[in-house]
Order: C-alpha cells, then structure tokens, then sequence
C-alpha cells in the first residue's frame, strides 16, 4: 500500500521551500508542481518583472538535478540548444559536445525571441526526450522539465510559437502582480538579500522521480475519464473554435489531474480536479474563428460555457489512508 502520508509531507516541503521565493501565488506553484510531477512542460506568459524566471530558478534549487538555463535571443542557433559535434583531429573522429538541454530542468528563457527555427530545436527535446545531432540521437537524463517563459506577443521582437510546439507544453499560466499585502512582504523579504540566495535543496532527484512514478497510480473512476473526452471533444465541435484540443490534450489533462490530486493529498481523482486544470491544459491548444472576438468570445469564456453545458458526474470513494492537507 502506498504510503500517501509521507508522499504529501515531501510535495509540501517542496512547495513551502518554493513558496518561500515566490509570495502570494500558491496555485501557480501549484500548477508549477503539476506539471513536474506529470512529466510535462510548462510555459510561463507574463509581462516582464513579474517573478517567471525566479519561479523556475527557485523550483530547480528545491529539487536535485542538473540545471540549465538557455537565454533566446534573436540570434541564437539550433546547435546552441541541443549541442554540436566537433572533429577532433588526435582521435580523428567526431565527438558531441552537449548543449544546454542536457539537463533535468531547463529554463527556456524568454521563448519567443528567438527565431521558429531555433523554437522547433526544442519539439523533439520535449516529446521524445532525446536530441538528434548530424543523424545521430543523444538520449537527455531523466527526469527532463522544461519551463519555458515568453512575453506576451504584443510585445515588439517576438516571434509566436507555432501551434505543434504550444502542443508539446503541458501547462501555460500566467503569475500576474502581486496583491498589495504580498508586494510589501517582497520587499521586506528582499531587503537585505534576495531569499533565492538562501534556497536550498530539499528533495533529491531520486524522490522526484519516485513521486513521478506514482502520479500514474492515482485513481482515476471511469466516469470521469467520460467526462474529460466530452470536455476536450467539445473544443473541436465548436462553432467559434477553428482548431480544438488533441487526443495529447487529453492525456496532458488526464496526467496533470492525477498530478494535482496528488498535490492535495488525495490517491483519488474528483471532477474539480478537471475542473480547475482546464485553462491551463486546454487553453493554449485552441484556436478561435475570425468570428469569435466579434461575438465576445475568448478561449476562457469559450471553456467557461463548454463546462457549464456538461454534466458533471457524481463519484462516490471508499475512504482511504487520511492526509492532512492545507486546503
């Protein structure tokens, strides 16, 4: 039997060590945890200044592993992301010299300002876990995250990423600023020294990967795998919605609903599990119709009336082991 006990005592140490960076924003760690512990990406679209890449460099000191971080800039090349091969004139043979990608947590800073052929250098890293150098394939260490930020594609100097690489992210949130209260405890938290400095490691690799191992076991009643197909079915037989979820929008939010039901202490998945994780899963794979801005309609208030229209099944438990959560 598995002892969920002690796995929610290492996923809180792992969100109160994070929580001690980033104030305020307890469902983007949340969220951040979600797609660690699902084996996905996520990518992270905010304004500038907000706290995106302390997120990720607080979450990376938290957790064992190597880390990475990969700055984008316009002039960046595929070969400065994944690695190159150089000939070496003593053994008279190519060797690869590995890129950035090679490690567990890699930071894609700043995304989209970099060109779409140095963007789809990442597909293959993130969907298959490997990277392929002059028709050879390098296989990348497990467990392999990336947290991808981008500014939003207003700004001046962007290139958006193309539909099938949005695909490859399990999870886009946004962190938005803070409320006033948490703002003046950033202050106050950054007054001497910023508290990141002081971060340190309080879950090896190896417990990461065992609590990734274990988000598959997290029960899930067929009734409620109904009812997250009839949510993403729904998303392509829309009127305003050009391009709807794919069937890896539906095991990104089948995998991220067992993640996050983990996170609160459950063995168990409940509807607003589902529920709360649709923006973040299915957001970023859809596309709207020319129309649709001109009825009023966004993907969120799209999604909004998607969930309302559904029927929401009624799933009974067993009681099983008690874990004291905080909400």
């Amino acid at each position: 039997m598995l002892n969920y006990e002690e796995n929610y005592k290492i996923i809180r140490k792992i969100i109160e060590n994070v929580e001690r960076v980033i104030i305020g924003k307890s469902e983007v760690v949340y969220l951040s945890l979600v797609a660690l512990l699902g084996k996905g990406h996520m990518l992270l679209e905010d304004v500038p200044g907000v706290g995106k890449t302390m997120l990720i460099r607080a979450l990376a000191k938290t957790v064992g592993g190597s880390y990475k971080r990969i700055q984008f800039t316009p002039d960046l090349l595929p070969s400065d992301v994944t690695g190159v091969s150089i000939y070496n004139q003593k053994t008279q043979e190519f060797e690869f010299r590995s890129g950035p990608v090679m490690a567990n947590i890699v930071l894609a800073d700043e995304i989209n300002r970099t060109s779409p052929k140095t963007q789809s250098a990442l597909l293959e890293a993130m969907e298959e876990a490997m990277v392929t150098v002059d028709g050879k394939s390098y296989p990348l260490p497990s467990p392999f995250f990336v947290m991808a930020t981008q500014n939003p594609i207003e700004y001046e100097g962007t290139f958006p990423l193309p539909e099938a690489q949005l695909d490859r992210f399990m999870l886009k949130i946004n962190i938005g600023y803070p409320e006033l209260n948490d703002e003046i405890k950033i202050l106050e938290k950054v007054q001497d020294r910023h508290p990141i400095e002081d971060l340190e490691e309080v879950v090896a690799i190896e417990e990461l990967v065992k609590l990734q191992s274990l988000v598959k076991q997290i029960y899930v009643d067929p009734s409620l795998k109904k009812y997250l197909v009839e949510i993403v079915e729904s998303t392509r037989n829309n009127q305003f919605i050009y391009l709807g979820a794919s069937p890896r929008g539906s095991i990104a939010l089948y995998r991220a609903a067992q993640a996050y039901a983990m996170i609160r202490g459950r063995n168990y998945v409940l509807p607003d599990d589902i529920k709360n994780l649709v923006y973040s899963v299915l957001g970023h794979r859809i596309i709207l119709k020319s129309d649709a801005r001109l009825h009023g309609y966004t993907v969120e208030k799209l999604l909004s009336e998607i969930l309302k229209k559904i029927t929401v099944p009624i799933v009974t438990y067993k009681p099983i082991e008690k874990v004291k959560t905080n909400g």
